[in-house]
């Protein structure tokens, strides 16, 4: 009978046992740091612009930037989740805005902007 390597069956044990273990980490929005990789999940609560909407969680609201490229495509009410970075060039003017690169929406539906 042949058995596992002991750190290939605990590898297997966290796999499937601790599945929680392994999942993305929310940024709040209150916690924003400059320059920071960031995944949020929030209501879209205002579409700004063609390429720009704000997303509001618990602890506050930013603007969400998707690129000249790219158009809104979300609704005001929809809960999505935004993975992308803190671009910090108009920090001064627009407090933190995050250029997204990613957006999840409810129904799994995975959008990913250039």
């Amino acid at each position: 009978m042949r058995f596992l390597p002991t750190t290939t069956l605990a590898v297997l044990v966290l796999l499937f046992a601790a599945p929680g273990a392994f999942a993305k980490e929310v940024t709040k929005i209150e916690d924003i740091e400059r320059g920071a990789s960031v995944t949020l999940e929030g209501e879209v609560i205002r579409i700004l612009d063609e390429d720009e909407f704000r997303l509001q969680d618990d602890t506050g609201s930013v603007r969400i930037y998707i690129g000249w490229r790219n158009r809104v495509t979300v609704a005001v009410g929809e809960t999505v989740t935004v993975k992308g970075f803190v671009d910090d060039d108009l920090m001064d003017y627009f407090r933190p805005e995050i250029y997204a690169q990613e957006l999840v929406r409810a129904d799994g539906t995975r959008i990913t902007f250039d």
